[in-house]
């Protein structure tokens, strides 16, 4: 038996019901645990070779669990049951670059020439860190994880470039290290992180205000640890300005039956 069909009707497809029916609304972070998360990204048909392009050039912040056919709002591959139009709390409709609604089904918006990107996501590495004893601060607050634009530029391809995007995680120095050897493994979900410590390096002028998701404390023998983020295509669609684009919400993402443990590396 494949990833999928060992878990098809687990925790992941009764979280899908869920946010399908709008008896869920939130951030997705530590639903559904052990089962992957992923990133959304619909573009126009046209502008979906670009966009492979640039994330098989950025697999940091974009790595590609699964593309679908235009038109087509499944993923067969991620779960037998799944509709993109409708299994996320959260999605963005963007218009040139404009982000114009954040609606909780996108049915009413879908075209026949779209085609859909599921991108890799932190909140899958997450639960081996928790599993190790590693503090992931934004669970243990109930809140959604702190991202930030960085000053770091994506590999550009096609019509496609813009800066990097990082999640933020305050972690002790022995605990940092312990993530840096624990997501190593999962590089199909970000992999290790980009960067540790010193924001401003990367163009963080203030930790207290991240560009998206919600700010947590940073201890005093804390530091910040950053991981490249799904939510990077956003500040591109910002920056590229495509007539026509669906995302999800940052911190709502698409829950799928894959394992996390199928991720692992090593």
């Amino acid at each position: 038996m494949n990833a999928i069909t060992d878990v098809r009707g687990n925790a992941g497809q009764r979280e899908r019901q869920r946010i399908r029916t709008g008896v869920f609304t939130g951030p997705t972070s530590g639903l559904a645990s052990g089962n992957v998360q992923a990133n959304l990204v619909i573009l126009p048909k046209a502008l979906a070779h670009d966009f492979l392009r640039f994330a098989q050039a950025n697999p940091k912040p974009c790595p590609v669990l699964a593309v679908s056919e235009a038109g087509d709002p499944h993923f067969p591959t991620l779960g037998a049951d799944l509709d993109i139009r409708t299994d996320l709390p959260l999605y963005r409709v963007w218009q040139h670059g404009e982000l114009i609604s954040e609606p909780t089904d996108v049915r009413d918006v879908w075209r026949d020439d779209l085609v859909s990107f599921a991108i890799g996501c932190s909140f899958s590495f997450e639960e081996a860190l928790v599993e190790d004893g590693i503090d992931v601060r934004h669970i243990t607050r109930g809140s959604n994880v702190p991202m930030y634009r960085t000053n770091i530029p994506c590999v550009p391809a096609g019509a496609f470039s813009g800066p990097l995007v990082v999640s933020m995680r305050p972690m002790k120095p022995a605990d940092a290290i312990r993530a840096v050897q624990i997501t190593t493994r999962f590089p199909s979900v970000h992999g290790a992180p980009v960067h540790l410590g010193f924001p401003a390096s990367i163009g963080i002028a203030n930790i207290d205000k991240p560009d998206y998701g919600d700010a947590v404390p940073i201890g005093a023998d804390e530091m910040p640890v950053f991981w490249a983020c799904g939510v990077t295509p956003q500040a591109v669609i910002a920056q590229v300005k495509p007539e026509f684009c669906i995302t999800h919400a940052p911190g709502s993402m698409l829950i799928t039956d894959l394992r996390n443990t199928s991720l692992a590396a090593l």
